[in-house]
């Protein structure tokens, strides 16, 4: 199967040339790899052309956006330049981050998963960060969800899910909208990627309501944000992240935000939500 990657990459100077090695290492070569440099002012531009300059696969788009860490947005801006670049001879799409290392075999066992099941729409591997010296699970979500660092999309289930959505949220709303057009979402425990910046690190204040604007916007309603919200700050061990997230649910809900999915899908959303909510209390 043919792998095209995406990468929006801002100031990533102490990672992407890790990222890159463990990917032009790989067992199965992606058949193209596009970097963006996205209004970076360190190094990472010379990094990239480096390994550009030694495989022909492989080049760097630059793309001026703000220097803001905003989720979201500008990592989905920043993934649709790169992706205006390639043709449209994928038969899978990644979108990764630019501060993660993949082992050898990463892109071989994802192809073997996609190759296997005609109907599995995403895959993945899992996210873990170090800890005292030793790597860990980031666990910030369930296990069948798919990380935003690491997405893998045949290339049927990103067009039918209308691609990306240039928001917080992004990572979410493309599994609930494959599940809505009956793909198969895959999460392979046996693939462990090192994620060398923990999640939201950089991430700045002006952040700080757009979970709550993403639940809105994803039609999740009242009592579902609530709830999620509510785990959410608890993973992150942060209760002023709870009245975060619910000011920006409301403050959405007052301007009138633009929803990301139609009334047909947002119902489906919920209801697929509060039946993972409530298995979890019949377990």
């Amino acid at each position: 199967m043919d792998i095209y990657i995406i990468i929006p990459a801002h100031n990533e100077e102490d990672y992407i040339g890790k990222t890159l090695e463990s990917l032009t290492q790989q067992t199965l070569l992606p058949k193209a790899l596009v970097v963006v440099n996205d209004n970076s002012s360190d190094a990472t531009q010379n990094i990239v052309e480096t390994y550009a300059s030694k495989y022909t696969w492989l080049s760097i788009v630059n793309s001026k956006s703000s220097d803001q860490h905003l989720p979201g947005s500008k990592i989905i801006h920043a993934f649709n330049k790169g992706l205006e670049t390639l043709d449209n001879n994928y038969n899978i799409i990644c979108k990764f981050d630019a501060d993660l290392i993949f082992p050898k075999d990463y892109l071989e066992k994802i192809a073997g998963h996609f190759q296997s099941n005609p109907k599995l729409g995403m895959a993945s591997g899992f996210c873990y960060i170090k800890k005292n010296n030793a790597w860990v699970l980031e666990n910030l979500t369930n296990k069948d969800h798919i990380r935003g660092a690491l997405k893998a999309y045949r290339k049927e289930c990103f067009n039918q899910i209308g691609q990306l959505k240039a928001s917080m949220g992004w990572d979410t709303v493309d599994e609930l909208l494959a599940k809505y057009y009956n793909w198969d979402i895959l999460t392979d425990e046996t693939l462990h990627i090192k994620h060398l910046k923990p999640t939201g690190q950089s991430y700045n204040k002006a952040s700080k309501y757009l979970q709550g604007e993403a639940m809105y916007k994803m039609r999740y309603h009242f009592w579902i944000t609530l709830i999620s919200a509510l785990k959410l700050a608890y993973k992150k061990g942060s209760f002023q992240l709870f009245t975060d997230y619910m000011s920006g649910y409301f403050r959405a809900k007052s301007n009138q935000v633009d929803f990301l999915v139609s009334k047909a899908e947002g119902k489906f959303i919920r209801d697929l939500r509060w039946k993972g909510i409530k298995d979890k209390f019949l377990k």
